[in-house]
């Protein structure tokens, strides 16, 4: 698969969605997926946008739900970590159970499991920045109830990698897995691997049945165990120079929209801070496919330093950025970002959320 980085590509990969598809086929290797969410988590289109577009098909609302409330899955994480912040970096409901180890297996980041549909799913992420989202149940159920491995260093590693990170999505679902975030922990054996990615592998670890998983020993081949890091190397600041009397828009690593007040006359910064990147590691191939993404936007200039030292140079009083949990520090105007519904705060379950939801917009 492949992610253009031009925006009228993306748009038109939005008409390309079929609903209807998506919902029969979705967890299959090669299912209906719209390979949309590297443009969602980077802020480039919106869930509200998305939604849109499927609804404007005119289909009755049974054939769309499944895809709507899949989508509604995105904003639900989202408003778990405004509410949360940075404890979504921590066990949030439930202590992860039986974690023998805070690394990541050697086998998983060698793509070396022995379990070819996982081994060539790894390798794809390498090379492409995208992994089925029912291929990340397995990764993160090898990793956190096979190898026994706490969630929160493998969930960095694929974070770090997919061009779709997004924090609230990605380690959030790692803790739903890791029984952190659920009522209990999942695991998926060979033959529903099988079964989703047209295998027919058998002799596996996993080739086992659901009722041995309790009392399954940790596999050789997962005993080895790391904390994998990264290095990026950063952009030139723009020479064009900062304005510091100009009406200003901060772009980032989760805002990259080519809308966003684009009838307007402003300075448009995009800002790379060391600290942020530090603190959330990402690949250098994710870092650049953001600053591709930052091309559909017109004159503007990448910068890299901490918040505090724009702002130096740039008050506050001129000052605009979108709301997102990783730039409370930002001072200035805040806005919103684009939901799907007026539907916000913290709910103990997406289905209390989904209910609200699906009262304001279904059609």
């Amino acid at each position: 698969m492949d992610f253009p980085t031009q925006i009228s590509a993306i748009e038109a990969r939005i008409k390309q969605i079929d609903p209807v598809k998506y919902a029969s086929t979705r967890n299959f290797e090669n299912g209906a997926v719209t390979y949309l969410s590297p443009y969602i988590s980077r802020g480039v289109i919106s869930t509200q946008q998305v939604m849109n577009y499927v609804q404007s098909l005119d289909l009755p609302w049974y054939k769309t739900e499944k895809f709507v409330q899949e989508l509604a899955w995105r904003d639900y994480w989202q408003q778990v970590h405004i509410d949360k912040k940075e404890a979504i970096l921590t066990d949030l409901k439930n202590e992860q159970s039986d974690v023998t180890n805070h690394e990541i297996p050697s086998a998983i980041v060698a793509a070396d499991t022995g379990i070819i549909a996982v081994d060539e799913a790894i390798e794809k992420l390498y090379e492409t920045g995208y992994m089925h989202n029912h291929m990340r149940m397995y990764v993160a159920a090898i990793c956190c109830n096979i190898a026994k491995s706490h969630w929160l260093v493998p969930a960095k590693w694929l974070y770090a990698h997919l061009k779709d990170g997004d924090l609230a999505s990605n380690h959030l679902s790692w803790q739903w897995t890791a029984g952190a975030f659920s009522n209990k922990k999942y695991v998926a054996n060979q033959e529903n691997i099988n079964k989703y990615f047209d295998s027919d592998q058998t002799g596996t670890f996993l080739d086992i049945p659901y009722s041995a998983f309790e009392h399954l020993k940790i596999p050789k081949i997962l005993l080895r165990t790391e904390k994998p890091g990264f290095n990026l190397c950063f952009p030139e600041t723009s020479k064009a120079g900062i304005k510091s009397d100009q009406k200003t828009l901060i772009y980032n690593y989760y805002n990259i929209d080519p809308n966003w007040h684009s009838e307007e006359k402003a300075q448009r910064i995009f800002l790379i801070e060391p600290s942020f990147f530090q603190k959330y590691p990402v690949s250098q191939k994710s870092l650049d496919f953001a600053l591709e993404l930052t091309e559909n936007i017109e004159e503007i200039q990448i910068y890299v330093g901490e918040f505090s030292e724009l702002n130096k140079e740039i008050s506050s009083d001129n000052i605009i950025f979108k709301e997102h949990p990783t730039n409370n520090h930002y001072v200035g105007k805040s806005e919103d970002r684009d939901w799907m519904s007026d539907v916000k705060g913290y709910h103990s379950s997406f289905f209390k959320f989904w209910k609200k939801v699906q009262k304001e917009i279904k059609w």
